[in-house]
Formats: C-alpha cells, sequence, structure tokens
C-alpha cells in the first residue's frame, strides 16, 4: 500500500456541522493528522468538531471559544481519528467568521 499526504480546507465556516473539505473516505482509509480552526473575526466564536458516521454523529469539541485573531488545534499531536466512509465536520456560532484546514495521511491500495 502507498501512503499519500493530503490537505483540506474549509473557508468560512458556517452555523450548521458541514463536512471538511471534499474527501470521500469510502473509498481509501483516511488518518486525521491534524485539524486547525482559525477565527480571522475581531471578537471570540465558539466552534464544534464533530465524527459523522452514517447518520450517527459524535462530538468531539462542543462550544470551544477561539479568541480574536488565534486558533484552535482539536485533531493532532497524540490525537488521530481513523476515516472510512466517515467525515469530520465543523460549525461556529458565527457564519464565516472561521477557516479550517485538515491534513489527512491516506492508505492507498
Amino acid at each position: 500500500m502507498a501512503n499519500l499526504f493530503r490537505t483540506l480546507t474549509s473557508n468560512n465556516i458556517t452555523t450548521s456541522l458541514a463536512a471538511v473539505g471534499a474527501y470521500n473516505s469510502g473509498i481509501n482509509t483516511a488518518t486525521v493528522i491534524g485539524l486547525s480552526i482559525s477565527n480571522k473575526s475581531n471578537t471570540s466564536v465558539l466552534v464544534n468538531v464533530a465524527h459523522k458516521a452514517n447518520t450517527k454523529t459524535t462530538m468531539i469539541i462542543q462550544n470551544a471559544p477561539i479568541t480574536a485573531g488565534s486558533t484552535l488545534v482539536p485533531i493532532g499531536g497524540d490525537q488521530k481519528i481513523v476515516l472510512h466512509g466517515e467525515s469530520i465536520q465543523v460549525s461556529a456560532n458565527t457564519a464565516s467568521a472561521c477557516d479550517c484546514v485538515m491534513s489527512l495521511l491516506i492508505q492507498t491500495p
């Protein structure tokens, strides 16, 4: 198996949970090795990160504050999440205040 690194981005995060990027993990297994959410606004925001598998959504963090101009890294370091047919979703309490970057390690057949 070959390993590929890939970066997915989502700009202007909305107030409803939505998948980060457009990766279809149903074909290959992917490991999320990093997730960064930046607050580009002038005020604090609250963010949510969830793991979505079929119809089940499991919160990873909920209402985590990010001060103005700062970044939150909810996945990285010792924490990794394996995806196979699942997604990571992000939302914020203020629309368009945040951007998100997710790094993946993808195993291909």
